[in-house]
């Protein structure tokens, strides 16, 4: 008998592997470290492998892929159910390999180093840009404590500078002056860097003729559109927009029993940041639709006059996530309903 399913638990150095036959016996159940892992698979028959998606799974799916084993991630949170009691590595990875072969479990797309790449711009992005808000927010709170004040937001920043240089000599002390310019100094360096990351992201998506077709939906700009695109390698793996929208978090979360259901809150499981952007894009879009009279944005105002706002911007978010997945899998850019193009 040979192994044909493995269930690998990783770590940063010890790694834990447990491997069975088709009758479900144990053959393997040992640890490696990260030196011995690629010749042990290496030596291996090709067989499946399962591991829990995580930070470094996608790079050890490529390099087992590559030596003709069969690799499946899965989400940690539906491999749990299938870990005896207790907590080990061998325990994890006995679960997983029990995981791995169930027919309703759900898997995760590997992505390619290419997704993975600007996907790491995307997140160097949202570092620096909440790195500046935190300077800013810095900013305004030293000012305000000697009564200088401006409106809130990023333009304003420029208005407050100038009132600090105004109050130098008089209320602002100069010890006062010199934090406040280190202040400036980091805002200034944060922005630039800023700009050149969204550089690199619209280079990007230049050459994905995938980010160029999203970008054609209204309420989704460049940076939705790459995000998209790096994120869902695979739209096939959702049976319809309604489930990409599920995935993304942007449904009700259901609680029923006796056969009531009841609706509550969007669920907000999936990725954070597409659900974000996606709900950055329909405030934009809820904004231009007050008292337009079209048709693309009637069901808008139809909706506003039942529901508060904030409903309405998840609404829209939840369309916006339908409409990309019917782009993906439909191989063509957005294409607005006849009558509105009348």
């Amino acid at each position: 008998m040979h192994v044909t399913t493995v269930g690998l638990d990783l770590a940063k150095h010890v790694f834990q592997v447990h491997g069975i036959d088709q009758n479900g016996q144990v053959l393997i159940r040992r640890q490696l470290r990260r030196g011995e892992l690629i010749g042990f698979f290496r030596r291996l028959p090709p067989c499946l492998i399962g591991m829990e998606a995580c930070s470094t799974a996608h790079f050890w799916a490529r390099e087992l892929a590559a030596l003709g084993h069969e690799v499946r991630l899965m989400p940690a949170a539906y491999v749990k159910p299938y870990v005896k009691r207790g907590k080990s590595d061998a325990l994890d990875a006995a679960g997983i390999c029990e995981a791995v072969t169930r027919p309703t479990m759900r898997y995760v797309a590997i992505k390619s180093s290419e997704q993975q790449a600007v996907l790491m711009l995307h997140r160097t992005r949202e570092l620096l840009v909440r790195q500046r808000t935190m300077l800013v927010n810095a900013l305004r709170g030293h000012l305000a404590e000697y009564g200088i004040i401006a409106p809130q937001g990023l333009p304003s920043v420029p208005k407050l500078i100038e009132l600090a240089e105004k109050a130098r000599s008089t209320v602002l002390p100069e010890l006062a002056w010199r934090c406040i310019r280190l202040i400036l100094a980091q805002i200034e360096d944060v922005h630039g860097r800023i700009g050149q990351v969204e550089q690199e992201i619209l280079a990007w998506h230049h050459t994905s003729e995938v980010s160029q077709r999203l970008e054609t939906i209204p309420g989704v700009g460049i940076i939705t559109a790459s995000a998209i695109a790096a994120t869902i390698s695979d739209p096939g793996s959702f049976r319809s927009g309604r489930h990409l929208a599920a995935w993304i978090g942007l449904v009700p979360r259901q609680s029923g029993t006796g056969g009531k259901v009841r609706l509550g809150h969007i669920s907000k499981q999936g990725d954070r940041y597409l659900r974000r952007l996606l709900v950055l894009g329909a405030t934009t879009l809820l904004r231009h639709a007050r008292g337009k009279t079209s048709v693309t944005v009637g069901w808008i105002n139809a909706l506003l006059a039942r529901r508060p706002a904030s409903i309405v911007k998840v609404a829209i978010a939840n369309k916006l996530a339908r409409v990309a997945w019917a782009v993906l899998q439909g191989n063509q850019g957005y294409r607005a309903p006849a009558a509105a193009a009348a």
